[in-house]
C-alpha cells in the first residue's frame, strides 16, 4: 500500500510511464512564460527524484514545512511530490495574497522556505521579516539553500498519517485556520474520486482532465491531481479561467471531464450561440454552486451534465458527496445523497434533528470506526476550535442543508458569517480587521450582498472620521480605501460596495449586530450615496 503520495506516483509511473500527466497548454505558457506541451509520467518522475536530492543535500525533511507560490505551474505538483519523498510538508499560497496575509501566513505556519516566482521573492521576504520568521527564498529553478533547521521528525517514519499539506481556510473567526492535511487524506480523495462511478466514471489511462481551479485549494491538488494519478490520467492545469477561450481551450486539451465554480457557466451561457458548442470531448463538469435556473439549460446547450457536489477543505473525501446518478432535481441546489461509507445528520438550532424538508445544519462523519477518516487532522496551533468543529463527535460544516421527502439533499445558505465571492471564502472579520488600520477608516462592519455573476459581493459599512459633504467627496475617499485595501488583501477580500454612515450596528458590549448589519447592508446597497467600486477590483499582475 503507498504511503505518500510520493509512492502513489512513483507506482503511476511505472504502470504508465508514457502517458502524459499534466498537459500545458499555449496560452497558459504563455501567460507563465514556459514550455507548452505535455509531460509523461517518466519525465515527471525523473524530475521529482532530482529535486528530492536536492532538496535532501540542503536538510530538507520530515516535519518542515515550505510555502508554494508557483500558481498553476506544473513546478507546484513537482516540488511538492519531491518533498513528499522527504517528509516535508508544503504550505500552499495564494498568489493573491497581499502584506498582512502573507505576514500572518508564513508567521503561522512557521515555513522555513519559499518557492515562488521571482516577482513575488520581495513581499514574501519582507512579511517574513515581519513575522520575525527565518525562511529562504527560491525560484523553482534554483537550489534550495541549506534548511535552518534540523528537520523535527528526521527520526520518525513518514506514514500515511504524515502532513503533507497545511492548507489555510477562512473560518468565523477573522484569521484564516490551517488545516493539517496528511498522506491520507489526498489518498483517499484521489480513491474516492476513482472509484465514485456513476456519471463521474472515470476510465483508467484514457481521463484527461481540465481545470482552471487553482492547485492552492483542495479542489484541484486533492481531487482534481490525485485522481489522475490514481488512474493514470492527464492533468490539464489552466493559469485561470478565461471564458472568451475556455471552449478553444477544451477542445485543444481534448479533454474528457472538467471542473467548474458556480460562476463559470453563468458567464459561459452569456457568450453568442455556436454551431460549435457541442463539439468537444467532455461526458461531464464536476463542481459546485451552478445557478438553479442556468443548470438545465447549460447542459442542453453544451451537451454534458454539471454533477454538483459537496465537500470543504476540512471534509476532505472523508464526507463528499455528488450528484453522479439520477434524478440529480437539475436547478434544486440537490447535490445527492450520502454514500454508504459517510453519515449525514441536519440538526436545527436547538441541535435537534431536522425534520425532512426543513432545514437544519449539515453535520458529517465518516462511517465505520474511524469518523474522521479522509479528513484533515486538526487546525495547527488551534485544537480548541478543532474541538469545537467535531462536537458530540461530528463535523460541524456550518451549511445549511434540506433534505427532500426522496433523501436527496438541497444546499440552502451558510451559517457561518463567510461571504462567498466566485469560490473564495472571504471571513467578515479578517476584511475588517485590516480595512480598520486604513488611515482613512474610523470604523467598519462588512456584509455580503447579492451578486449575480460571483454570488455574493463584499460591501462595507464605514464610519469616516468626518462627515462627507456630498457624492463626489464620498466616492473619492472609498477610491482612496479600496486602493488602499488593494495593498494589504487579496482584491477578491477588498469591498465592492462602500456606504459611509454616522455609526455602526453595534449591541450594548459594542460587538456588531450581524443580523442587523445585514439588512442594512441591503437596504443601503441601492442607495444613490453607496459608491460601486467593484471596477476597482482587479486580479493585480504577479
Amino acid at each position: 500500500m503507498a504511503q505518500t503520495i510520493y509512492t502513489a506516483f512513483q507506482q503511476s509511473a511505472q504502470q504508465w510511464p508514457d502517458h502524459d500527466f499534466m498537459l500545458v497548454l499555449p496560452e497558459t505558457a504563455d501567460a507563465y512564460d514556459i514550455p507548452a506541451g505535455a509531460i509523461s509520467y517518466a519525465q515527471a518522475q525523473q524530475e521529482i527524484d532530482r529535486l528530492a536530492a536536492l532538496y535532501s543535500a540542503a536538510g530538507y525533511g520530515h516535519g518542515h514545512r515550505v510555502g508554494m507560490l508557483l500558481e498553476n505551474r506544473p513546478a507546484f505538483f513537482l516540488h511538492w511530490v519531491a518533498l513528499n519523498k522527504l517528509g516535508a510538508s508544503i504550505v500552499p499560497i495564494n498568489p493573491d495574497l497581499r502584506a498582512a496575509e502573507l505576514e500572518y501566513l508564513i508567521g503561522h505556519s512557521e515555513m522555513i522556505l519559499a518557492v515562488a516566482t521571482p516577482n513575488r521573492h520581495t513581499d514574501l521576504g519582507e512579511a517574513a521579516l515581519k513575522a520575525g520568521q527565518t525562511m529562504g527564498l527560491i525560484t523553482p529553478d534554483q537550489t534550495p539553500p541549506p534548511a535552518p533547521q534540523k528537520a523535527p521528525r528526521l527520526d520518525q517514519a513518514i506514514t500515511i498519517e504524515s502532513e503533507c499539506a497545511l492548507m489555510y481556510t477562512s473560518g468565523t473567526t477573522g484569521r484564516p485556520k490551517g488545516c493539517m492535511l496528511p498522506n491520507q487524506y489526498f489518498h483517499d480523495a484521489g480513491d474516492w474520486y476513482a472509484q465514485v462511478g456513476g456519471l463521474a466514471t472515470l476510465h483508467k489511462g484514457r481521463e484527461r482532465m481540465l481545470t482552471p481551479l487553482p492547485l492552492f485549494h483542495m479542489n484541484a491538488l486533492a481531487f482534481s491531481a490525485m485522481a489522475m494519478v490514481k488512474t493514470g490520467g492527464c492533468l490539464i492545469v489552466l493559469d485561470r479561467f478565461h471564458p472568451r477561450t475556455w471552449w478553444e481551450s477544451v477542445r485543444k486539451s481534448e479533454a474528457t471531464v472538467i471542473h467548474y465554480l458556480g460562476v463559470m457557466p453563468a458567464i459561459l451561457m452569456k457568450l453568442e450561440l455556436t454551431e460549435s458548442d457541442k463539439n468537444h470531448y467532455v461526458r461531464f463538469g464536476f463542481g459546485a454552486g451552478v445557478d438553479g435556473s442556468l443548470h438545465q439549460p447549460f447542459e442542453q446547450r453544451f451537451g454534458f451534465p454539471l454533477l454538483e457536489a459537496w465537500a470543504m477543505t476540512e471534509t476532505g473525501s472523508g464526507a463528499c458527496i455528488i450528484a453522479n446518478e439520477e434524478p440529480r432535481y437539475i436547478g434544486t441546489n440537490c447535490f445527492g445523497k450520502e454514500s454508504a461509507d459517510m453519515e449525514v445528520l441536519l440538526i436545527d438550532d436547538e441541535g435537534n434533528p431536522a425534520a425532512t424538508g426543513t432545514n437544519g445544519e449539515l453535520l458529517v462523519r465518516h462511517a465505520g470506526p474511524n469518523p474522521r477518516r479522509g479528513f484533515f487532522a486538526g487546525y495547527w496551533k488551534d485544537q480548541p476550535a478543532t474541538d469545537e468543529a467535531w462536537a458530540d463527535g461530528w463535523f460541524h460544516t456550518g451549511d445549511i442543508v434540506k433534505r427532500d421527502e426522496h433523501g436527496y439533499l438541497h444546499f440552502i445558505d451558510r451559517k457561518r458569517n463567510v461571504i462567498r465571492r466566485s469560490g473564495e471564502n472571504i471571513a467578515a472579520v479578517e476584511v475588517e480587521n485590516v480595512m480598520q488600520q486604513c488611515p482613512a477608516v474610523r470604523s467598519i462592519a462588512v456584509a455580503a450582498v447579492p451578486d449575480a455573476i460571483r454570488g455574493d459581493e463584499v460591501m462595507a459599512l464605514i464610519v469616516p472620521h468626518k462627515p462627507l459633504s456630498n457624492l463626489e467627496a464620498k466616492q473619492q475617499l472609498a477610491t482612496e480605501i479600496v486602493q488602499w485595501g488593494l495593498s494589504q488583501l487579496a482584491y477578491f477580500k477588498v469591498p465592492g460596495y462602500i456606504a459611509f454612515v454616522d455609526q455602526l450596528p453595534l449591541t450594548s458590549t459594542n460587538k456588531i449586530q450581524r443580523g442587523e448589519l445585514k439588512t442594512l447592508a441591503l437596504e443601503l446597497l441601492n442607495h444613490p450615496d453607496c459608491v460601486d467600486t467593484n471596477h476597482l477590483k482587479k486580479r493585480q499582475e504577479i
